[in-house]
């Protein structure tokens, strides 16, 4: 019993290594994009922020008519 415990918490620990390395490499591969894509991302950034703004209006002359 004690056994299978142990195996458990080893086969538990690789486990949350493999998560933790995954997730370090997903960063990696994050930043690496926007450094790459600067410009892209900066564009779409631009266009985004209309819409963001009218959405916030909205949302705003909504809750001030309550």
């Amino acid at each position: 019993m004690a056994e299978q415990n142990n195996a458990k918490k080893s086969n538990g620990g690789v486990k949350v290594a493999l998560k933790i390395f995954v997730g370090i490499m997903l960063i990696i591969l994050g930043i690496w994009a926007v450094i790459a894509w600067w410009s892209s991302l900066w564009t779409l950034i631009k266009g985004f922020l209309g819409i963001f703004l009218i959405a916030v209006g909205a949302i705003t002359i909504a809750i001030a008519k309550e």
